[in-house]
């Protein structure tokens, strides 16, 4: 405990869908890991940037409601999408302008098997520990940087023809290969597998090939390196999980490899993700990975986990706020107010809760999002008193 703990102002984006039930139990489990540990306070704010709002007045964030982001200490962002807009209009009116106004260029997706859940891989459900990724996206460019044109403008036309033009530039390639190798130096195995589609692509993919073997020469002989065909990678991250670690790849790719590997660790509602401003010149978002989930929406049966695992890994990251970790990967320090043991809390807090068989129904349990988040609540205090023996 301490007089005077450090507060960080958060907003939060709840969006659509399972979106607000995830994330109001999200800032229930961190105010109990917060009066937990009394070394730290979180303020939270809510902004309705909802598809029914946006349905009501034409827009999702209103004029220069993504400028006002920059003044919070992180967003914790819920889901969007809804299936009376389309989803090009949700992407590109609220989450590609804030992570690109708000410099978020690395999204990190880390994967691993929890207590209590089952990889289809039978391999994996034998031994979880074979299965233990972090997935390193770049989150500015590539195919999702949004140029090209539709001719004539009616997708209805006999003639039309429509153009997406992959962005791939040599500072934005450059950043996201250094933050990979960063990240994969500081992981037990040192390694780092690159995706690649360079048989095919022979411009941005060759580019992106160039200048990571450019950056992998900074790291010889402390990292651990090799190239895939994303086509292959599907096949290597079944047949042979334990052969990889850290993983980088671009936009498009991870984004869908990602997917792959929430399912290949048991399901995608325990999937979280961060999008990074490694500069920390600009807050940094954190959301699971799930989606709106329009079919189970108001329920009660939206599993949590996604969300918890994110939220730790939002703390684990305000703990560099001061400056304890490393801007260029994903390094831990003990930070402000040992915020990294209060990550470290969280998941041991979710990991016991899951091997008590607390689950939802998409882990093959019977228990609903309320039930679960009150589970995590109740461990969390458990799990600190016994660290500190």
């Amino acid at each position: 405990m301490t007089d005077n703990p450090r507060t960080f102002n958060i907003v939060c984006i709840p969006g659509d869908g399972i979106g607000l039930d995830i994330t109001d139990a999200a800032t229930r489990v961190l105010t109990t890991l917060a009066e937990t540990f009394g070394t730290f306070k979180f303020k939270f704010e809510s902004l309705d940037w909802s598809s029914k709002n946006y349905k009501q007045r034409g827009y999702y964030a209103p004029e220069g409601g993504v400028e006002g982001l920059k003044k919070y200490d992180a967003i914790y962002f819920g889901a969007v999408g809804w299936p009376d807009v389309p989803d090009h209009i949700s992407l590109w009116q609220m989450i590609l302008p804030i992570r690109t106004t708000l410099n978020q260029y690395a999204n990190v997706r880390p994967t691993r098997i929890i207590p209590g859940t089952t990889s289809p891989l039978s391999a994996c459900a034998a031994d979880p520990s074979l299965l233990d990724w972090v997935i390193v996206r770049e989150n500015s460019e590539g195919e999702y940087s949004g140029h090209g044109g539709t001719t004539p403008s009616s997708a209805h036309a006999a003639h039309t023809v429509a153009t997406e033009v992959s962005i791939f530039t040599r500072v934005g390639i450059e950043r996201i290969m250094r933050f990979a190798f960063e990240t994969a130096l500081h992981r037990p195995r040192k390694l780092l597998t690159m995706v690649t589609k360079s048989n095919a692509q022979r411009h941005g993919m060759v580019l992106w090939d160039a200048i990571f073997y450019e950056v992998a020469r900074e790291y010889e002989g402390r990292v651990k390196y090799d190239k895939m065909l994303v086509d292959a990678m599907t096949v290597r991250m079944v047949n042979r999980p334990e052969s990889l670690d850290t993983i980088v790849a671009t936009n498009l790719h991870a984004d869908i490899l990602s997917d792959l590997a929430a399912a290949l660790s048991g399901s995608i509602g325990i999937a979280p993700s961060s999008n990074l401003d490694p500069t920390r010149a600009f807050p940094s978002m954190f959301e699971p990975i799930h989606g709106s989930a329009p079919d189970i929406a108001g329920q009660g049966i939206a599993n949590p986990i996604g969300a918890f695992w994110s939220a730790a890994e939002m703390v684990r990251w305000l703990a560099g706020a001061d400056g304890a970790s490393n801007n260029e990967g994903l390094v831990e320090g003990s930070g402000v107010g040992n915020m990294v043991a209060a990550a470290d809390c969280l998941m041991q807090a979710i990991s016991n809760v899951t091997e008590k068989g607390v689950k939802t129904r998409d882990l093959g349990g019977k228990s609903g999002t309320t039930e679960v988040t009150d589970a995590v609540c109740e461990e969390i205090p458990k799990v600190y008193s016994a660290k500190r023996g």
